[in-house]
């Protein structure tokens, strides 16, 4: 079977990757989206952490992108029970924020997350964390 190797942003090239992108606002979500489909790679949106941890078993994302302020289940929460599942430990988990802090940043570590994001994001940035991090990379 041959492989269409999508070019993105700045000539970066890379497989196509599939990416949970979980963020409560549809603005946030709608970019990531079409950010990700230009860079060739498949994408599911969830808007909270409960309705990503749903998608989770049946989509089996090679990457993830979650949000830290969300309601009912917070971006913290989301990513430590992803990690805790032994079936989706290896998936690098990208945390999203408005905000650029370090306390963010070292909590965002400390609960499994392998990079901090800080919104808005550009094409660009979400392409190279793509290729930095999907699993398998």
């Amino acid at each position: 079977m041959d492989v269409q190797v999508p070019e993105g942003a700045s000539g970066i090239v890379a497989a196509a990757a599939k990416v949970l992108v979980i963020d409560d606002s549809n603005t946030i979500r709608r970019s990531a989206e079409i950010f990700l489909k230009q860079g060739g790679h498949e994408v599911v949106l969830a808007e909270d952490g409960f309705d990503a941890l749903a998608k989770l078993s049946d989509y089996e994302p090679d990457l993830v992108f979650c949000d830290i302020l969300m309601p009912r289940l917070d971006g913290y929460q989301t990513c430590a029970i992803i990690k805790r599942n032994p079936q989706f430990a290896g998936v690098p988990v990208i945390m999203l924020s408005s905000k650029d802090g370090l306390f963010d940043k070292a909590r965002g570590r400390m609960v499994g997350s392998q990079d901090y994001l800080t919104k808005p994001f550009t094409k660009d940035q979400l392409l190279k964390a793509v290729l930095s991090h999907r699993r398998g990379a």
